[in-house]
């Protein structure tokens, strides 16, 4: 039997499903379409070797939240380290930016997903409506978006469990997949024609800036923590173990790919992974089966990104810094429903606009993920200092050192958005983008009761209450 929360959540996740949860937020769309390039530029060995540099930097920054999940497991995650640690305007700063990210994932993965139907369905695009930034907007595409966006949103609507469930089964086709192509590898590959090391340290270099943004989604484990009913410790190790596991993933990817195709070919396909997959095997059928994968991915981190952005918005009205409706808790579901609901519209809206618009909101998106990666070392950090005899049942080892390293990383991350930034934003339509969000937190904030220093230390107490009772 599930435990309820005083906040009307219910505990329903378990390590299993925690740890799904935060694995299938990280393997979304893109390395099925991105292998290929990563191959190319770095060469077999060197791609290998970029991400598991890059998982150890992204890991540095999920032990972070390893310790804070496992100090205050409640729902909001950065939300409530911030609150804690910066006080009531770095907590919305922190947690709007967040909020940022995750409704931009969530937009891409409606278009991604009809995208993927395309590759599978001959003569899928039909029906053009019209276009938006001289990409076409087909009928058919808005159909399976939205169709797709009303299915995620209504599993989340009915409860944590059935999003749970829905995850594993999502899960278990990619790894089923992967399962399949090292088989292929093994078997029918042969060593990759590429130079190992391919453009050598400018290539590595390449692949590794990608790489951290292949890993956001570990943060949705910290924004469900109050559902999952496992230890606080174990919650800490379990941020680290997702982590972990996607790395693990995407070595699978790199090595299978490389030894089917060469990384020019790769390039030259529209689904890389895919591709391989059917050249290890001689059967286009089979290579479907990778492409079916990409489709799960998808699903997976569209479901994640609508949990951990309606946790993260119904922690902020909860505090008081968001219209009050946003912290409704369904009473039959216990679900945070409105904020579903408004993830989910959000996420529905974004197949009108076609592909290149979204391209447009997910590069702006990126900077807000990061920038909230920064806000939580900059929480570590404070707490460490001024908290130090908070209980903590997942201690990070030397544990300054590391907030600092995974702070000097994030504002890394961050620098890469800025002008010069090697994934620097576009002038106007990206940064136009991020500035309209900013203004309108500015003002739902303003409208909202949490800018009065009362109502900030009222929340600060409940939040402790829970955590104690946690």
């Amino acid at each position: 039997m599930s435990k309820t929360t005083d906040s009307g959540l219910v505990r329903a996740l378990s390590r299993r499903d925690t740890l799904v949860l935060g694995f299938g937020a990280m393997i979304g769309w893109g390395w099925i379409i991105l292998s290929g390039d990563w191959i190319d530029m770095a060469g077999p060995v060197g791609a290998i070797v970029a991400f598991l540099v890059g998982g150890i930097m992204v890991g540095s920054i999920a032990l972070l939240y390893g310790e804070l999940a496992s100090a205050m497991p409640l729902a909001g995650g950065e939300h409530v380290y911030s609150l804690r640690a910066l006080g009531p305007i770095g907590a919305f700063v922190c947690t709007w930016a967040i909020i940022f990210g995750y409704v931009s994932v969530a937009a891409f993965e409606a278009v991604a997903f009809p995208s993927a139907m395309a590759y599978l369905v001959p003569g899928f695009d039909t029906l053009e409506l019209w276009s938006i930034a001289g990409e076409p907007v087909y009928g058919t595409w808005i159909l399976v978006g939205v169709g797709g966006t009303a299915l995620i949103t209504y599993l989340n609507y009915i409860g944590i469990r059935p999003a749970a469930q829905f995850q594993i089964v999502m899960t278990l086709v990619i790894a089923f997949a992967g399962a399949v192509l090292v088989a292929g590898a093994i078997v029918g590959g042969q060593p990759s024609p590429d130079p190992s090391f391919g453009d050598g340290t400018a290539g590595i270099y390449a692949v590794i800036l990608m790489v951290p943004f292949m890993f956001v989604g570990f943060d949705v484990i910290p924004q469900s923590a109050e559902e999952s009913d496992v230890p606080p410790r174990a919650l800490g190790l379990l941020i680290l173990g997702a982590v972990v596991l996607a790395t693990v993933f995407y070595l699978t990817v790199i090595w299978g790919a490389s030894r089917a195709l060469s990384g020019s070919e790769l390039v030259d396909s529209t689904l890389p992974a895919a591709e391989a997959m059917a050249v290890l095997f001689g059967s286009e059928t089979i290579g479907q089966l990778m492409a079916l994968a990409g489709i799960a991915g998808i699903l997976t981190s569209w479901n994640a990104f609508i949990i951990g952005g309606s946790r993260a918005m119904y922690a902020l009205a909860e505090s008081g810094m968001l219209p009050e409706p946003l912290a409704k808790i369904h009473p039959e579901y216990n679900t945070p429903s409105n904020a579903v609901l408004l993830i989910g519209g959000l996420s529905a809206l974004a197949p009108f606009f076609g592909e290149q618009m979204l391209g447009w909101i997910v590069n702006a998106g990126g900077i807000g993920i990061v920038f909230a990666w920064l806000l939580v070392a900059v929480s570590f950090l404070v707490l460490r200092q001024r908290e130090p005899e908070m209980a903590r049942p997942y201690e990070v080892p030397a544990g300054r050192a590391i907030g600092v390293f995974g702070l000097v990383l994030s504002a890394f991350f961050v620098y890469l958005y800025l002008p010069g930034g090697e994934s620097a934003l576009a002038w106007p339509h990206e940064w136009l983008i991020v500035l309209g969000w900013c203004v309108l937190g500015v003002v739902l904030y303003a409208v909202s009761e949490g800018h009065s220093e009362e109502h900030a230390q009222e929340a600060i107490r409940r939040l402790e209450h829970l955590e104690e009772e946690s």
